[in-house]
């Protein structure tokens, strides 16, 4: 069976409650990769965030800017 880590402490998911980190990701981006638990590299701009993972690659949350009016 494979852990799987919280993004925000780092500590596995099954090992305690994580309820206030996952209201705290809702706002802002992943400390840690959910795959090996590594500290990621993170960058937040205007437009959203870049989390990368030196084993696991990128994930990434954008802003869409909103369109026209239905209409």
């Amino acid at each position: 069976m494979n852990t799987i880590y919280c993004g925000r402490c780092g500590e596995a998911l099954d090992a305690g409650a994580h309820e206030r980190c996952a209201a705290a990701l809702r706002l802002e981006p992943p400390r840690f990769c959910s795959a090996c638990r590594r500290r990621m590299k993170v960058q937040v701009t205007p437009m959203g965030w870049t989390a990368t993972c030196v084993a696991h690659g990128d994930l990434r949350s954008r802003l869409e800017a909103p369109g026209p009016p239905a209409g």
